[in-house]
């Protein structure tokens, strides 16, 4: 049975790797059920405080495997996304732990915006972004009229998203889509290099911070200002807090993890 994900436990985080390389690591529905559980898995895992999500191959993630698609036929592609697409991406974003995504490859269609749907995006210099849905005559989905306008603005995303063309990485970094376009040697690295250190911090305080951004895109400054107020004062009762404050006492690294009181 064809292995559509590969799923590397290491020490504190877990590598998800989408495999099917000779189709791009396009979606069907075997890696739409493989990816969500797995996502399941590492948010239940206590030993899980950061994921890695990255393709095998020449590319990330190629979006639809439209092979799936009878010819003449009419699909309803809402109840699609409603089944697969849209509980991945809402599974992503809650996630209570940080989601690190290596684009080490194109990334098309629903491929691209799974990947924005990640907490912070490394990409190889020579990957490729690409808005493909209108070349089919199909809407940005997965979450992508939602967060690209957000990230590059409204005229940006349009064009993008109208005309198709391929985004280079390293002009997705300097538009701010992306946190970093690296050199296709050392993406593995340095994506690998910055999950570990994420798992290092504290999981409850990042998962606070994603909670407030999260919130921010449909709040008013005052519904901001009493959520952080309110996670302010959780996250000062527990115990990372009072571990950070003690290695900082003692100048030393500290040691996260214990339970909150």
């Amino acid at each position: 049975m064809e292995q559509v994900l590969k799923v590397e436990k290491r020490d504190g985080w877990h590598k998800l790797v989408l495999n099917r390389p000779e189709k791009l690591n396009s979606f069907n529905e075997a890696l739409h059920a493989a990816l969500y559980a797995a996502l399941g898995e590492a948010t239940d895992a206590a030993d899980c405080r950061a994921i890695l999500l990255t393709g095998e191959g020449r590319g990330f993630c190629a979006g639809q495997d439209l092979g799936d698609r009878k010819p003449g036929e009419a699909p309803d592609l809402g109840n699609t996304l409603e089944r697969f697409y849209n509980p991945l991406v809402r599974r992503i974003r809650a996630l209570p732990k940080p989601v690190v995504c290596a684009v080490n490859g194109v990334a098309a269609g629903a491929g691209a915006n799974l990947a924005l749907a990640c907490d912070i995006v490394l990409a190889a210099k020579s990957a490729r972004f690409i808005q493909s849905f209108s070349k089919i005559a199909l809407v940005p989905d997965s979450g992508g009229t939602f967060m690209l306008p957000r990230l590059i603005g409204e005229a940006r995303a349009k064009a993008l998203m109208f005309s198709a063309e391929p985004l280079p990485a390293t002009t997705a970094a300097e538009w701010g889509m992306i946190w970093q376009a690296v050199d296709d040697d050392r993406l593995t690295l340095e994506a690998e290099n910055l999950t570990a250190r994420l798992a290092a911090q504290s999981t409850e305080g990042l998962a606070r911070i994603k909670q407030a951004l999260e919130a921010s895109h449909g709040n008013t400054l005052d519904a901001q200002l009493d959520l952080e107020r309110d996670l302010q004062r959780s996250a000062g009762r527990s115990a990372d807090y009072a571990e950070g404050v003690r290695a900082f006492m003692e100048k030393r690294p500290p040691r996260f993890g214990q339970k909150s009181e």
